[in-house]
């Protein structure tokens, strides 16, 4: 990795990881609309790093296309909890280590299970947070699944 390295790019040398890294304009609450467009990619292919909370206060993340929200319903029923939801900014940062807008599933302060998107799977090449704001990393979808062994759940809901 050419730029400043990060927990996450740390992570996937140390995983063998072969990633391509893609710097852009990074622009407060411009999600993964901006980074698409920036990176002339599909925003499918952008996948988000979510993390959220159960409502016994046990963290998680969700990878989840950038075009596509997370039924929260549908994962407390297979997380087997009641309620999930998005956790505010600070306690994101808390348990990922990660400022948010620059979170990466890979490297997180904090061991936290992985929910993936099933149908992420079917794109050859996804982009992932690098671990700032303004960075992602082009990389092969099935390298999410050795690297992080995530539950493989479908609970996108279209925007």
């Amino acid at each position: 990795m050419k730029n400043a390295a990060t927990p996450a790019t740390v992570f996937l040398a140390q995983h063998g990881v072969a990633c391509t890294e893609h710097l852009y304009e990074y622009v407060e609450h411009g999600g993964t609309g901006v980074s698409s467009s920036a990176l002339g990619v599909p925003e499918h292919e952008v996948v988000k790093t979510l993390v959220m909370e159960t409502d016994r206060g046990e963290p998680l993340i969700v990878l989840m296309h950038g075009d596509r929200k997370v039924s929260t319903k549908e994962l407390a029923r297979i997380a087997g909890v009641k309620r999930i939801f998005p956790c505010k900014p600070e306690v994101a940062q808390r348990h990922s280590g990660y400022l948010v807008g620059g979170t990466s599933p890979f490297g997180t302060r904090k061991a936290m299970p992985v929910y993936l998107e099933r149908s992420v799977l079917d794109i050859p090449r996804i982009y992932i947070n690098g671990g700032r704001r303004g960075y992602l990393l082009g990389m092969a979808s099935s390298e999410l699944v050795r690297v992080l062994s995530p539950v493989l759940v479908d609970v996108a809901l279209v925007e």
